[in-house]
């Protein structure tokens, strides 16, 4: 069973850190693409960076790009994403998603349609 367990989320001041974590089981890691995206109140979900393990390849959305970091631990099959810098419109529900797919350039990674599998969402809100 595929399954997408995302955590770390939390309450932070302005400025802040946090690091996000999603851990995947299920399938073959390295077989597979991930994308965090979040949904704000009121707004559409959006992409903020996505990664292809196998390859290396990386996107950053421009909002976060300087500030947040995505990553993965293949021998923890886990995608990690470090938030620095955090400001008061970071605030959202994160979502990690899986795509069965080896790379970022084979696939729309900024469309959540493309991704196959998602995990619970992780609320993170940054407070002024």
């Amino acid at each position: 069973e595929v399954q997408l367990q995302a955590s770390g989320g939390g309450l932070v001041q302005a400025g802040g850190s946090l690091r996000l974590s999603c851990l995947a089981s299920g399938f073959t890691f390295d077989d597979w693409s991930f994308g965090w995206f979040r949904q704000a109140p009121g707004k559409e979900r959006e992409v903020v960076s996505c990664l292809s393990p196998s390859d290396g390849r990386t996107y950053t959305a421009d909002s976060v790009k300087g500030r947040f970091t995505m990553s993965s631990d293949d021998a923890k099959n886990t995608v990690i994403l470090q938030m620095n810098s955090l400001k008061p419109e970071d605030t959202a529900v994160y979502y990690c998603g899986a795509v069965s797919d080896t790379s970022l350039d084979n696939f729309d990674y900024d469309r959540d349609d493309e991704y196959d599998y998602w995990g619970q969402g992780t609320l993170v809100t940054v407070s002024s």
